[in-house]
């Protein structure tokens, strides 16, 4: 995959750099795989703005994405990789040999014209785009779409470019290296599909001017030192001051360094070592 960077023709050209992702040219998804998405920019069910700077934006159609994988020992292939508005990472629509089509999240070397299979038995060819329990993965190769629960679907590791790595198994425990740097215990009967996701290079990219921000969906963010006392509590003051303080939201809550993680969370248990480094304490 390579970075695209435009003749700057216009001005919001001039600043653009994209990834030159290998997607369909057709703009229209699997009609039978997509469904109308409901835009409520930031609000709750009151329709009280509870996500500040949300709004606008395209409108998008929502992509049904398989993360269950559960076509078990029924071949398929790649018929195109798509994108998809939705999610940083492209998918990749499936055909399988009864006709049913899926869409996946795309690999990093996935391209048209691949074969994927789902399988609950040790498969000799460890292709990426397979979907196997993490007891039948040979340690030390790269997962993503990791369920948390066998069974529940894929929640872990679904974004561009990441992928975990599988360190040991042992009995019903599974031991995963996540991308944040976190040693986690996962049941080895959770399914997993080999490889990394693809478009590594979205982190890479640059949109060039606000307009395409607002496209996204998101609207100005104005600085809080900016503002006058009145509406924030680093406002105020003449010339550029941040009022001494520490960086705080419109609240008063800590912006910066606030420790947010519930210390009874139940997947605690799960967690042999944190992203920062530290072991969890157990009992």
């Amino acid at each position: 995959m390579t970075i695209v960077k435009l003749k700057p023709l216009t001005p919001g050209q001039r600043f653009l750099v994209r990834a030159g992702a290998p997607v369909a040219k057709s703009n229209s998804p699997c009609k039978k795989l997509t469904r109308s998405k409901l835009r409520i920019s930031g609000r709750n069910c009151y329709g009280r703005i509870t996500m500040r700077r949300r709004g606008g934006g395209h409108k998008r159609l929502l992509r049904l994405v398989d993360f269950r994988r559960d076509k078990i020992d029924i071949p398929a292939s790649v018929e195109r990789i798509e994108y998809d508005p939705n999610r940083s990472a492209n998918i990749a629509l499936l055909k399988y040999a009864d006709g049913e089509k899926r869409y996946i999240l795309a690999t990093e070397t996935m391209a048209s014209g691949d074969k994927v299979i789902s399988s609950n038995k040790a498969q000799s060819e460890y292709g990426n785009g397979m979907a196997l329990p993490l007891h039948l993965i040979p340690q030390g190769l790269k997962v993503h779409c990791i369920e948390f629960e066998p069974g529940r679907g894929a929640q872990l590791v679904r974004a561009a470019g990441e992928a975990a790595q599988l360190m040991a198994v042992d009995g019903d425990r599974a031991t995963l290296k996540m991308p944040s740097g976190e040693m986690r215990y996962v049941h080895s009967r959770c399914r997993a599909t080999i490889g990394e996701v693809g478009n590594s290079e979205r982190g890479k990219r640059s949109l060039g001017k606000a307009g395409r921000n607002r496209w996204c969906g998101r609207r100005p963010r104005v600085r809080g030192v900016a503002m006058n006392p009145i509406d924030h509590p680093n406002g105020g003051g003449h010339g550029r001051t941040s009022g001494g303080g520490h960086p705080v939201s419109p609240w008063g809550q800590l912006s910066k360094g606030k420790m947010t993680r519930r210390k009874s969370k139940p997947s605690n248990s799960a967690i042999i070592t944190r992203r920062n480094g530290r072991k969890v304490k157990k009992g």
